[in-house]
């Protein structure tokens, strides 16, 4: 194959398949189809609504399977793969219930004179072929919240799944057609290499772009394309905050596994740990207890926490963000080291926020511990960031957490909590740097949808 992506496990460097790198023509093919179903009107919504059920039916049922597919791909430890999967039926089931409920409005036309006779209301319909970019490390969940929602509103969806990790993606399109229902071309998966991406994004027959991922990459496609739909769901060096009288030992597991789960490669792994210095020696004790107990290993191992970066790359570039830290002041607690591939969970303490650990989006087992002691200063050096996905605050005080949620810059705000928590249903996202829209099924659909205003006269 002259022209292929390879797959390979990023744990022990296994190909686990070869596929051919779809071109120009591919592209042109995938959006004309896209383009013809739009034309032809969106499959009714109980239709829609019955795929989405029998999606969500049939990835319960192939769980395990699709679990063991995206370890393999993307090295996520399989038991974090597996509530990765049931993440998925929720975020599918929840779009069977957006398909069925979406609806507009009536629009009061008499509440102006020049509307006496007139009935108005709004129609929403589907905005036109989506093009889908998702990132390697939820390559099921995060597919699932571009296509779940494309299908509830009736837009035919062209996805492009991230080259390290698109297996999943393809058994979930296979899915969805054999099992499910979906007729053919209303789900296309493109497997394209970096630049290849541009002609799909920039096609003229493209109405809105969902893209999640780098904050970089996110950004210039919204320069790029700026009359089309782009939706942004991107990154974040999320804070969380610790208060005196808050229960420390809940807060340090907490922190633990949102730092380092599936090796901290997640948008809102836990990354700056902010705490009173009241309570900092006893916080920092915990946390770095907790963090030593977690598993780090083969992600098919049912006791791995911890496992693999997705490439020897991003592992170098963690590794010398440590070395740069604690060359510049920083004290490593636990970890800072690259044992047989892997890095270590680490907690550093004395981090400061010029660090490429604070300012950056480390994504990887990292957890940088600095002390305040006004939560006004806490909340001033959270919000000292140009991301704003989510963040968190641990207290017991009603007061200190309401004012929290009106000073954190961020797109939610969590409240004795980990900002690594989400539910499948919620709106999810961020300003700044972090994005500018919001998913969850029902928030996808708003922007995959437009309003059409009808206004009828009657003479009655």
């Amino acid at each position: 194959m002259t022209d292929a992506i390879t797959v390979t496990a990023p744990y022990d460097g296994r190909t686990l398949a070869t596929l051919p790198a779809c071109n120009d023509a591919d592209i042109d093919r995938a959006v004309a189809t896209a383009v013809h179903l739009h034309a032809s009107g969106p499959l009714p919504a109980h239709e829609r609504a019955a795929i989405l059920d029998r999606a969500s039916t049939a990835i319960g049922e192939n769980a395990e399977r699709l679990a063991r597919l995206l370890s393999d791909e993307a090295g996520k430890p399989i038991s974090t793969a597996r509530g990765e999967v049931n993440r998925a039926v929720d975020t599918f089931r929840f779009s069977a219930a957006v398909a069925r409920t979406h609806a507009g409005e009536v629009v009061p036309m008499d509440a102006s004179p020049a509307g006496e006779g007139k009935l108005g209301f709004v129609m929403r319909v589907p905005i036109g072929v989506v093009v889908g970019i998702s990132p390697f490390n939820f390559p099921l969940n995060l597919v699932a919240h571009k296509v779940a929602p494309a299908i509830a509103a009736g837009c035919p969806i062209v996805l492009k799944p991230a080259s390290a990790t698109p297996l999943t993606a393809l058994a979930l399109a296979d899915l969805l057609r054999d099992e499910c229902g979906l007729p053919d071309g209303w789900l296309q998966v493109l497997t394209l290499k970096g630049s290849a991406t541009n002609r799909l994004v920039e096609h003229p027959d493209v109405a809105m772009v969902t893209f999640t991922g780098s904050p970089d990459v996110g950004w210039a496609i919204r320069q790029r394309v700026p009359r089309k739909r782009v939706g942004l769901e991107l990154g974040n060096n999320t804070p969380v905050i610790i208060e005196p009288g808050a229960d420390l030992v809940r807060a340090a597991a907490k922190i633990a596994v949102s730092g380092n789960s599936y090796a901290g490669q997640s948008c809102i792994s836990v990354q700056r740990v902010l705490v009173h210095a009241d309570v900092a020696d006893e916080l920092i004790d915990e946390l770095v207890a907790e963090v030593e107990t977690l598993v780090v290993g083969d992600p098919a191992d049912d006791a791995t926490q911890v496992g693999s970066l997705i490439d020897q790359g991003e592992t170098e570039r963690v590794a010398s963000w440590i070395e740069e830290a604690t060359a510049a002041g920083a004290e490593v607690r636990t970890g800072g080291s690259v044992i047989d591939g892997l890095v270590r969970p680490t907690v550093l303490t004395g981090v400061s926020p010029d660090m490429k650990v604070c300012a950056e989006e480390v994504f990887g087992p990292v957890l940088g511990v600095s002390t305040y002691t006004d939560v006004d200063d806490a909340l001033a050096a959270a919000n000292d960031t140009k991301y704003g996905l989510q963040a968190g605050i641990f207290t017991p005080d009603i007061d200190v957490a309401l004012r929290a949620t009106r000073a954190l810059r961020f797109g939610a705000v969590l409240v004795n909590e980990v900002p690594t928590w989400r539910a499948d249903h919620m709106p999810y996202g961020g300003v700044g740097d972090s994005g500018n829209t919001r998913e969850g099924p029902a928030y996808a659909v708003e922007e995959m949808t437009e309003r059409r205003l009808v206004v009828i006269h009657s003479d009655g």
